[in-house]
Formats: C-alpha cells, sequence, structure tokens
C-alpha cells in the first residue's frame, strides 16, 4: 500500500519543482486562488506550501494571500558560487576518503539517470540528476555539519545547478567525478572538483549575464 502524502507536501514538491524546472519564470505570481484551481486542492495546502518556499529561499511573500517567484540577481548567483564553492571541494574530498560500497553504487546510478537523460535529450531530467548527484556526494562525506548546510540551501543550490544547458558535458563530468570518488582518488576528484566549479560558474554566470 502506497505510503499517505499530504496535500501540503505533494504541493510543495510540485511548486519547487516547477520553479527550479523555470516552469514558472521569475517574477510570476502565485496567487492562492489560482494555484489551487490549478493543483484542484483547498487554498490551505497552498498556503503552507508558499511559507517552506519562501523559506526555501525561492518565492517572495507578498500581502494577502500570493507570493512572487524570486528574481535571482547577479548577486545572489554570486553568493551563492562563493558559498559552493567554499564547500564543494571538501565534500568530493571527504567522499573520496570515507565513501562504502552502498554509497558509491547509488551515485553510480544518479550519474547513469543523468547520462541517459542528456543523451535523450532530456534538459529537465539531467538538470534533475545532476543536482541529486551533488546531494548524494554531501551523503557520502558523511559529515553532519555538511548535511545540514546542504538541506539549509538544497532549493536554492539545486536552482543554481539548472542555471545551464551543457547538460552533456555536465553529465560527463560527473562521471569522471564519480570514478574517482569510487576509487579513492582524493587528489584527483579535488582536482576535477575546481575544474568542474569554473566552468560551472562560466555556464551560470553567461547564462545570467555575468560572466566572473
Amino acid at each position: 500500500m502506497a505510503e499517505f502524502e499530504p496535500e501540503a507536501v505533494r504541493v510543495t514538491r510540485q511548486l519547487r519543482d516547477d520553479i527550479i524546472d523555470g516552469i514558472r519564470a521569475p517574477g510570476s505570481r502565485l496567487v492562492e486562488r489560482e494555484v489551487a484551481e490549478q493543483l484542484q486542492v483547498s487554498r490551505v495546502p497552498v498556503r503552507d506550501a508558499l511559507k517552506v518556499l519562501a523559506a526555501e529561499g525561492l518565492v517572495t511573500p507578498r500581502p494577502r494571500s500570493w507570493a512572487v517567484v524570486r528574481e535571482f540577481t547577479a548577486d545572489d548567483v554570486a553568493e551563492l558560487t562563493e558559498v559552493r564553492e567554499a564547500l564543494e571541494v571538501l565534500t568530493f574530498r571527504l567522499a573520496a576518503q570515507r565513501r562504502d560500497r552502498a554509497g558509491v553504487q547509488q551515485l553510480q546510478e544518479v550519474v547513469e539517470r543523468e547520462l541517459a537523460a542528456a543523451r535523450a535529450g532530456d534538459a529537465v531530467g539531467a538538470r534533475r540528476a545532476a543536482a541529486d548527484f551533488h546531494e548524494v556526494v554531501t551523503s557520502l562525506a558523511r559529515n553532519s555539519l555538511l548535511r545540514e548546510l546542504e538541506g539549509t540551501l538544497r532549493s536554492r543550490m539545486r536552482w543554481l545547478l539548472s542555471q545551464h544547458d551543457d547538460v552533456d558535458q555536465v553529465a560527463l563530468e560527473h562521471d569522471r567525478l564519480a570514478r574517482a570518488v569510487a576509487a579513492g582518488d582524493v587528489a584527483g576528484v579535488a582536482a576535477l572538483a575546481d575544474e568542474h566549479l569554473r566552468r560551472s560558474r562560466e555556464w551560470s554566470g553567461a547564462r545570467l549575464g555575468r560572466v566572473p
């Protein structure tokens, strides 16, 4: 029997995915009544979802039962990128040091899903798998503080990781990173992570009109 999922959780996930995938554009209005009609639910789970998404940094609340999808500025992106760069190489190094068989298998499965989506031209699926990849790496690092930080920033980081169009190249880079983690190649994975960050910074900067 399938586990029951509260409507607020389902609505939150749907709206979050729509925002990160670009279906609901930055600056677009999220009016409780209209979203409730679209998703065929009452206004209560929509209200709860908007509160969660505001806390996650994806929407900006407005008075009288509505919100707008956050418009990330160049400064917002720069700050997210700085935080990502401060943590990501460390995370990959720890993952390579502390990997286990089950975690490596999970990482490889995510990469295979990302590669398959990229080859099929499914950009949304590839970007979602790419974000999953980074979350699995954080899990492999086995550092509770890193997991806590990842949880706090997860939605904004998933948005940041979606700001590129070269899904094939990203998938290939993730495949190389996964192989280095699986081999326990700490120095190698750190070098690959540095290069991956450099490319990601260029992609996101170009897409948002600001190349560092």
